[in-house]
């Protein structure tokens, strides 16, 4: 991946690489899932509740991460091994392997698919009749043979094992190949070699078992992953009306008959009801309420409350504020640390001057305020119910309810000043 960041930690569509397939083994009802890592435990903190951790203590392969978790499994169920960075499996096809696992009777199934590129998947070797010899590792020149690397069936690197045949196994793994590692492969050809048969599962969905091993693939994986989420919405009815021109992360949850305009990014943990319309606006760690209208272009940032009714127009900015049901800022204004009470309008171009270079400060209005144009409030300053305030106002002081506040400078009209410029101007030229 070129990056500091651990492959399985980078994001797709809001999650780590990793948890897609852990909440994949969670939904399939896995009675235990363990995620292996390494010793400095980068994993750990992104992990859910009850999934446990177990470390590798030198990176030795995919056969070493096993040998790592299986100190912490017990005998009494099969074990299913999956890949961090295979994301897209589903729990669909882990209850799939599983159910063919259960009717093979072998003590080892394996899954496989066919690609038309299988560039860097170990490929399954089959004999004369059908039956799986080996698998062949492709990771450095010398693994496999330019026969071998012909081979289009992969393996996907997903297996279901008897733990007792899986433990045998792992204590006969060798470390003769290109790379010096134990390769978990390997235990299928220990198995066949005392006389085991190893059974395949072949996926003909090649796409729910694409690797990432940089970030192109890591792209090709996302488009994948996005439509998923796209058409899951879709068929629950929400109404997306460009899927390509609009991204939904996999947590988000949309209600009934809602409609997602283009050009709309949905991040995070996100919630929207029924019959919403969404549209262009950048909204963080907020909550609007029922029957509100925000933006287009609207910055709704962390701590804002959008109260029933209430309404943020066009390239309005709203931080840690409440808005009361069914007040209006209509266009182009910031309030920020801010309590608006029910039914306020306040007009285009309204600041709320909150922070005075050391300490934010809060500015209270009432009820059913109206304040004009080009007005600035500046906290800490509260406004009476019913109250107004006149165009351009600088307002630093309280205004009672009911009362009209006004702090702006007399207009003066200096005449003839337009032509006192241009004799000024004449005599600095000659000068």
């Amino acid at each position: 991946m070129r990056s500091r960041t651990p492959k399985v930690l980078h994001e797709l569509c809001g999650r780590p690489m990793l948890l897609w397939p852990v909440h994949a083994a969670l939904q399939a009802g896995a009675g235990k899932v363990m995620v292996v890592d390494s010793p400095d435990r980068a994993l750990e903190e992104v992990l859910p509740a009850g999934v446990e951790l177990a470390i590798q203590p030198q990176s030795d392969g995919t056969g070493g991460a096993v040998v790592a978790a299986m100190s912490q499994i017990g005998s009494d169920a099969p074990v299913v091994v999956l890949s961090g960075d295979v994301p897209l499996v589903s729990a669909d096809v882990i209850s799939g392997l599983m159910r063919a696992h259960a009717q093979s009777g072998a003590p080892a199934t394996m899954v496989s698919t066919v690609l038309e590129d299988p560039s860097g998947y170990g490929r399954v070797v089959r004999g004369a009749g059908g039956a799986v010899e080996r698998v062949v590792e492709t990771k450095q020149d010398g693994d496999a043979t330019p026969e071998e690397l012909e081979i289009k069936e992969v393996n996907t690197g997903i297996y279901a094992f008897e733990a007792d045949a899986l433990r045998g196994a792992l204590g006969s793994l060798t470390a003769e190949n290109a790379q010096g590692e134990l390769y978990l492969p390997q235990v299928l050809d220990i198995l066949r070699a005392g006389g085991e048969p190893v059974a395949v599962h072949q996926l003909q969905e090649t796409s729910l078992v694409l690797g990432v091993n940089d970030r192109v693939a890591l792209a090709q994986v996302r488009k994948l992953a996005q439509r998923a989420i796209h058409e899951r919405h879709m068929r629950a009815g929400v109404s997306i009306v460009d899927p390509q021109a609009t991204v939904i992360d996999v947590d988000v949850e949309i209600g009934k008959d809602t409609v997602i305009e283009p050009f709309t990014t949905i991040r995070g943990e996100t919630k929207i009801g029924a019959d919403c319309t969404i549209r262009h606006s950048y909204i963080i760690d907020s909550v609007i309420e029922d029957g509100v209208s925000v933006g287009p272009f609207a910055y709704l940032r962390p701590g804002t409350r959008l109260r029933k009714g209430s309404k943020i127009g066009t390239f309005v900015e709203v931080k840690n504020s409440d808005i009361g049901n069914g007040a209006k800022v209509p266009h182009l204004s910031y309030i920020g640390d801010a309590d608006v009470g029910e039914g306020t309008n306040l007009g285009a171009s309204t600041i709320t001057a909150n922070y005075d270079g050391q300490r934010k400060h809060r500015t209270t209005i009432g009820k059913h305020v109206r304040s004009s144009v080009h007005v600035s409030f500046v906290a800490p300053v509260s406004i009476g119910d019913e109250a107004y305030t006149g165009a351009g106002s600088v307002i630093a002081e309280d205004v009672p309810a009911g009362a009209l506040g006004m702090a702006r400078a007399r207009q003066t009209n200096k005449e003839g000043y337009a032509e006192r410029r241009k004799d000024e101007s004449l005599n600095s030229e000659r000068r």
